[in-house]
């Protein structure tokens, strides 16, 4: 399926950009996909045409990133969460599942805390429910981050995607290496907005995950080198009734190293029928 043309919502004074990929002959429910840190909405790119076959998509670039305008004050995620209820709103689609990866999964969070009325479902894809409860970044992950900086730019870039993804796909597939480098190189943003969503994203937390109706997958790689995986576990036990799914030897980037069973995974949970309410017990005499 070609790409969208490129359209804007309007928040807090900013463009924030977005593309609808839909079919013209047949209907079919509204998803919404919010990337990460570093990613623009063609971070989807090897799930993007699967998912399409079953829903409508709405793919947002946040605020810093892609064709968004850049942050121009201290970023939260709580503002990126109102910049998707924004496109919602300018898409005219009153509701939708909410798919978030990464940073876009604390994004995704937020939408559901804050408006969990155009929440028809959520995936929450190797995210964290944010401090004081979660795992920390693992030890390595940090130590790059702060060298980054320091680094060329390629040997940077590198780094970042070989930790984005399982040890053993960097073994065994450096042609997936490359790609993701390819990918990264030609949509590099502004460094302002990737230290900005940093910012937010190290902020994330406190949040009544509670407060969350809507049903929820939570999904995560066992060999995450970015979010501690363990984090799954407590994000799933702190929503309601969330599904809680472990993918043994992926990394951070499940959705390229393994797309067609993200793909397989969301579509059959996003379309499950709603689950249906207990029936009162009846008194016996």
């Amino acid at each position: 399926m070609a790409a969208g043309r490129n359209r804007y919502a309007y928040h807090d004074g900013l463009r924030i950009a977005y593309e609808v990929r839909r079919s013209r002959w047949r209907r079919r429910p509204w998803m919404v996909l919010v990337q990460g840190l570093g990613f623009d909405r063609s971070g989807w790119a090897p799930v993007v045409d699967g998912l399409a076959h079953h829903f409508a998509l709405l793919l947002v670039d946040n605020r810093g990133s892609g064709r968004s305008d850049q942050p121009g004050q201290r970023l939260v995620v709580a503002d990126m969460a109102r910049d998707v209820l924004a496109v919602l709103a300018a898409a005219d689609v009153p509701r939708a599942t909410v798919v978030g990866a990464s940073l876009g999964g604390m994004i995704a969070q937020e939408v559901a805390i804050i408006d969990g009325t155009r929440v028809d479902s959520l995936v929450l894809a190797c995210t964290t429910p944010g401090w004081p409860f979660a795992y920390p970044m693992p030890a390595e992950s940090m130590a790059l981050l702060s060298e980054t900086g320091r680094m060329p730019a390629e040997v940077a870039l590198r780094r970042h995607v070989e930790n984005a993804l399982a040890p053993e796909t960097v073994r065994n597939r450096p042609d997936l290496v490359e790609r993701l480098m390819d990918h990264q190189r030609d949509r590099r943003g502004g460094a302002g907005g990737w230290y900005a969503q940093l910012a937010a994203g190290a902020r994330f937390g406190d949040l009544r995950q509670g407060s969350i109706t809507a049903p929820t997958l939570v999904m995560h790689g066992t060999e995450d080198r970015v979010v501690d995986p363990r984090n799954a576990r407590l994000l799933a036990e702190r929503i309601p009734h969330a599904r809680l799914m472990m993918l043994p030897g992926l990394g951070h980037l499940f959705f390229w190293e393994a797309p067609d069973a993200f793909i397989d995974a969301v579509t059959r949970f996003a379309l499950a029928p709603p689950p249906v309410a207990a029936l009162p017990r009846k008194e016996t005499s």
